[in-house]
């Protein structure tokens, strides 16, 4: 199997990816909470993990990839105070919460099938594992790392601290969690204020709520990850992925809880995706900058110059490596735009290119450059700059600039389609409109023929009469020395 790196956030380096059993590649990867519409910070994470989930398919390995809703448990201050996200938009619109659960996640999937995300192997729901979890903080109360108060049932950092360490992800020490953590109203059941919630007992208006052995009440935020990543990948897994805004506290909490209940790590690799800013700030409803991605593909949104494709935005997540800062603006996503609209073109092009006696050019270059950047660690930007390198060597052998054999070309087709829609999970949206070009093409290429007729005896006033309607309905003519090309605009 091809050796590939990913950067490691638990050991701060890139690492070889040796997986426990190429068999059974274990990822899971944490998935949205459903109490509103998917937005653009959640396009971010979902097409950096189905890029690694492609790729690791593309090489051979055989992948359960995990990734879960959160629907209970995930509270409105922080992990551990407030008010159930899910459960207040249930009381505000008069719903029960798994109606609302169910409507978002239904949204949900329906932006991932318009991005192109592949469904995961398994998406578990918190609500759906309310056993496992009690199992597991059971395991963790016997294990002499948590403590019962008033019915709730929270995490002891500091004894988990004496035997391991809190703060190995994100790299704080408990000093520097003690200084940063403020006291909150109602955490008076905490023997300190950095402890977490394994169990909450419910108050009398909470919606949620299961039976345990110390209330009635509901799971801590960071629990469902700890147990669902381990009934369907076992207590070590290889990979566990999410957002860079999960690592502290959610991340972290994960990795105690799991150490605590099974005296070991589970996820080998941990790996975040970086943030996505717009015009340089946090993405956030009192900023007036939240963008949900049903506003981008419509283009409703006062910060919207226009509508922008689920392609696009795809493409402009690949854009930018994932461990780096993603900056949205009007000026990003049109660029984004041009630059597919032009990859998509020359796929066409390609398509169209006649096959000579010799080839000019390397075609096996570009698979080795892309097998490179994606080995190293998901380059996906490396790929697309490869990838536009040869989009002018295609053009140029529309032009007659170059030349490929039969056996070249098709080679070229086969590295094409593997990165720009299989790996990289790309569609040609202009094609796919209406059945694209193929609609018009009989009609088109008649119009063009008859044009080739009239050039030939001279006729420049219909020859140019012929071009200019094409162009007036969006359709470029480009004269070849052997014929001609035409592209829907």
């Amino acid at each position: 199997m091809e050796k590939i790196t990913l950067y490691n956030t638990l050991t701060r380096r890139k690492e070889t990816f040796e997986p426990l059993n190429p068999e059974h590649v274990g990822m899971y990867v944490c998935g949205p909470t459903v109490y509103g519409d998917p937005h653009l910070g959640h396009a971010r994470p979902a097409v950096t993990f189905d890029l690694m989930f492609r790729y690791l398919q593309s090489l051979g390995y055989k992948v359960r990839y995990v990734r879960n809703i959160t629907d209970v448990g995930h509270l409105e201050h922080d992990a551990d105070e407030g008010e159930d996200k899910i459960a207040k938009k249930a009381r505000l619109e008069q719903l029960e919460p798994m109606e609302i659960a169910h409507y978002y996640t239904e949204r949900y999937h329906a932006a991932m099938r318009e991005l192109n995300v592949l469904s995961p192997s398994i998406e578990p729901h918190a609500s759906g594992h309310i056993i496992e979890q009690i199992e597991m903080v059971q395991k963790i109360l016997d294990a002499g790392y948590a403590y019962e108060s008033n019915g709730s049932i929270y995490f002891d950092v500091e004894a988990y601290n004496r035997d391991y360490r809190y703060g190995r992800l994100s790299g704080r020490n408990l000093d520097d969690i003690v200084t940063n953590t403020r006291d909150l109203d109602g955490q008076s059941d905490k023997r300190h204020s950095y402890d977490f919630a394994l169990w909450k007992k419910a108050s009398s208006e909470h919606i949620m709520r299961w039976p345990s052995p110390w209330s009635d009440g509901f799971p801590g935020w960071h629990m469902e990850c700890s147990a669902m990543s381990t009934k369907y990948l076992g207590e070590q897994f290889d990979i566990h992925g999410g957002g860079m805004d999960l690592m502290f506290p959610h991340h972290e909490c994960e990795i105690a809880q799991s150490t605590a209940a099974q005296g070991k790590d589970s996820a080998r690799y941990w790996v975040h995706n970086n943030m996505i800013t717009i015009n340089g700030q946090k993405m956030g409803k009192s900023l007036g900058n939240f963008i949900t991605l049903e506003q981008l593909f419509t283009g409703k949104h006062d910060m919207l110059q226009q509508a922008y494709t689920p392609m696009t935005i795809r493409f402009f997540v690949l854009q930018a490596h994932y461990r780096s800062t993603l900056d949205f603006s009007n000026e990003a996503l049109q660029a984004a735009e041009k630059g597919l609209d032009r990859l998509m073109k020359a796929v066409e092009t390609l398509a169209k290119i006649k096959p000579a006696a010799t080839s000019t050019s390397d075609v096996k270059e570009l698979e080795r450059r892309c097998a490179e950047a994606m080995a190293d660690d998901l380059n996906s930007p490396m790929v697309i700059s490869a990838l536009f390198d040869w989009v002018r060597i295609i053009n140029q052998a529309a032009e007659g600039q170059q030349s490929f054999t039969q056996e070249d070309i098709d080679s070229l087709k086969a590295t094409v389609n593997k990165y720009v829609f299989e790996i990289l999970g790309l569609r040609n949206e202009k094609a796919a409109e209406a059945g694209g070009k193929d609609m018009v093409t009989p009609l088109v290429e008649m119009l063009l023929n008859m044009r080739m007729e009239a050039k030939a005896n001279k006729d420049w006033a219909t020859s140019d009469k012929i071009r200019d309607n094409l162009t007036a309905i969006g359709i470029r003519v480009k004269d070849r020395k052997d014929g001609f090309d035409w592209e829907i605009e």
